[in-house]
């Protein structure tokens, strides 16, 4: 077995969460759990043996088994990983997952929302749920089957650090290394992906950011401006016409007080 059928659509009921302690007794471990899912994040190197499919494992990896699939665990001494044993409603629409990727630059953040629900599970379950079903859509998003376009996983890091640093100075190089591969590197995935540069992806995520809030907030222009990084006026009057077809005052309809822009 080298995949799984996942549904995502509604959340999933968290069972137990914790730390699972393996390797102490022996080498092996081999079951089962007949109603639920099982997710692992591997702090760890050995083997998985799932539908009689053998898999590494090791340190970042991650692994998701469906129910009632024997699972067998093949240890190297001590061995140590984050769980969730989960039952999941399968309706909806379903996403193929590898049973066991590399969750790469993501593992840090998966790791972070399993221990999150490892500490809500006793006394918050509904947060706990949240932050199973979030690490659940990231998990699945690994391979890139979920991302924007079924991107590669270094490009959708990229769109994912832009979202998250509209407001901030961004440079492909920056972008680059926090997505964990070279500044060339990203610039060919990237317009093989979207056929954009990145520097253009850039542009038109700021000014699509822009017009939303032109249109829907009562925002003043230059702190929508800011807002997107572009805080010269002048400049962000020029890539509205540019990029939305108008100014700033045209694409709002009217001025809300307080609002100053140039030219238009």
């Amino acid at each position: 077995m080298d995949q799984v059928s996942l549904s995502l659509a509604e959340p999933p009921v968290v069972v137990n969460v914790g730390v699972g302690v393996h390797g102490v007794s022996g080498p092996r471990d081999v079951f089962r759990l007949p109603g639920l899912w099982q997710l692992h994040l591997y702090d760890w190197t050995g083997h998985l043996t799932v539908g009689g499919s053998r898999h590494a494992i090791g340190p970042g990896r991650v692994s998701l088994v469906p129910p009632g699939t024997e699972a067998t665990f093949d240890y190297r001494g001590r061995s140590e990983h984050l769980y969730a044993h989960l039952r999941v409603a399968d309706v909806g629409e379903r996403h193929l997952v590898p049973v066991v990727q590399d969750a790469g630059t993501e593992a840090p953040l998966v790791s972070g929302l399993l221990k999150r629900a490892l500490a809500a599970m006793p006394g918050a379950p509904a947060r706990a749920t949240a932050e199973m079903w979030t690490a659940l859509w990231r998990v699945a998003g690994l391979a890139g089957r979920e991302r924007p376009g079924g991107a590669h996983g270094a490009v959708a890091a990229a769109m994912a650090h832009i979202e998250a640093h509209l407001a901030a100075p961004l440079t492909v190089p920056e972008i680059a290394r926090r997505s964990g591969v070279s500044h060339s590197h990203l610039t060919r995935l990237f317009r093989s992906e979207t056929g954009s540069t990145v520097a253009a992806y850039i542009r038109a995520r700021r000014l699509e950011h822009a017009g939303h809030l032109l249109r829907e907030s009562t925002m003043s222009v230059q702190a929508i401006a800011c807002s997107v990084g572009i805080s010269d006026l002048q400049a962000f009057n020029k890539a509205c016409h540019r990029e939305l077809g108008g100014s700033p005052r045209a694409i709002r309809g009217r001025l809300l007080p307080g609002d100053t822009v140039g030219p238009g």
